[in-house]
């Protein structure tokens, strides 16, 4: 059995996220998105879907990256 590292669960079904030379372990899914989904740069909620990139910064959609200020940004159709 392993701990989960976001509550600390030892449960016996963990698993295993290997990320950017990093492995991380959890025991349910909204304990890994809670460490390792991006957080938008606008409105701060965490992007659980695609999410748009622009100038280096994670945005939940085209929304809020024109609200920050970034020009020519689509969300992915």
């Amino acid at each position: 059995m392993a701990n989960c590292e976001v509550c600390g669960n030892d449960y016996g079904m963990t698993f295993e996220v290997h990320a950017q030379g990093a492995v991380h372990v959890f025991d349910c899914f909204s304990c890994a998105i809670h460490r390792m989904a991006p957080i938008c740069e606008h409105c701060k909620v965490q992007i659980i879907g695609q999410g748009v990139e622009a100038e280096s910064k994670w945005y939940c959609g085209a929304h809020c990256a024109r609200q920050d200020g970034k020009t020519g940004v689509v969300d992915r159709v």
